[in-house]
């Protein structure tokens, strides 16, 4: 996988199961005219801790019988049990995704990097077959456990063919750099928009990032035409999208935004402990959007987007 990939979140019913329903016509939206090259199903974004493995298997299963093109949709495996992850990276691997993003054991504290290693090794064990593909998610501000560039470089060793890329999303874009410096053709993906400006010079493989389910079609312009003025001025719109939506919780904000977009209001259910925006904070990150490009392009005029 590469270029454009939204990290999309997960619609749920009012009962907080997931509305598959929505969620398949939005991987197809993005994959069309949302401007994406891929989908990261069932990330941070996509609420995915917060379900069980029966849940997050019963979406990857729905998706992957909706005629989707599966070579352009990743999925998050990770779970706190290594046996869940197993379950869950074996499930992407028989349902024919383009690969399974992995987090890093997430609730003991100082894994070293061996330790961290010998995990994802045991889930490729586990999971025991030989065109596995596994990417790496680095969110450290979340998991508190890294992947160390010396645990990536020698899972991408020791196992070339299985290990091929990672997603950072510790917004520290010097780790990209130097793990796309140490290993050419490994694929790294940094989380946010403005780092396709130095994609090619860096080696990045694109960006995956949570923001492109409403910036997806600015940043294709950047993805598509490096180093352009079309390009800079499109990452400078999609930078400024970026920002209003980080300025209040971001899996609310962007449900909130596709909301407003899809004229559809279930979008802003949000999975406990993540919450929806309160109304101030709605009202205010609205304000802040009819300032940026994002008034181009939205369907619905924000104001007459009903609330449920």
């Amino acid at each position: 996988m590469k270029g454009v990939i939204a990290a999309t979140p997960t619609p749920v019913h009012p009962d907080l199961s997931i509305d598959t329903e929505r969620l398949i016509a939005h991987c197809r939206w993005l994959l069309g005219e949302g401007g994406c090259d891929g989908v990261n199903l069932l990330g941070t974004t996509g609420e995915a801790t917060s379900f069980s493995v029966e849940q997050r298997v019963a979406a990857m299963l729905a998706v992957s019988k909706a005629g989707l093109p599966m070579e352009r949709i990743m999925v998050g495996t990770g779970a706190a049990s290594l046996f869940d992850a197993v379950t869950l990276t074996l499930a992407a691997h028989d349902l024919g995704y383009a690969g399974a993003l992995l987090l890093p054991p997430f609730y003991y504290k100082g894994i070293d990097a061996e330790g961290v290693a010998r995990y994802v090794e045991s889930v490729i064990s586990g999971v025991g077959a030989a065109n596995l593909r596994l990417y790496l998610y680095h969110i450290p501000q979340n998991t508190g456990v890294p992947y160390p560039i010396e645990a990536v470089e020698a899972l991408h060793r020791r196992h070339p063919k299985t290990v091929i890329g990672l997603k950072d999303s510790s917004g520290e874009i010097a780790y990209s750099r130097q793990l796309a410096a140490k290993l050419p053709g490994f694929a790294v993906f940094p989380s946010a928009e403005g780092s396709l400006a130095e994609a090619a010079q860096s080696g990045f493989a694109g960006c995956i990032s949570a923001t492109t389910n409403v910036t997806g079609r600015l940043v294709q312009i950047a993805w598509s035409n490096p180093g352009s003025a079309a390009a800079q001025q499109a990452i400078a719109g999609a930078t400024a999208i970026r920002a209003a939506l980080s300025a209040y919780p971001l899996m609310a904000s962007v449900k909130a935004a596709l909301g407003a977009m899809k004229g559809d209001a279930a979008w802003e259910r949000c999975v406990p402990p993540i919450r929806s925006l309160f109304d101030e904070e709605r009202g205010a990150l609205f304000a802040r959007l009819e300032s940026t490009e994002f008034r181009n392009y939205k369907p619905t005029p924000l104001q007459e987007v009903r609330r449920s």
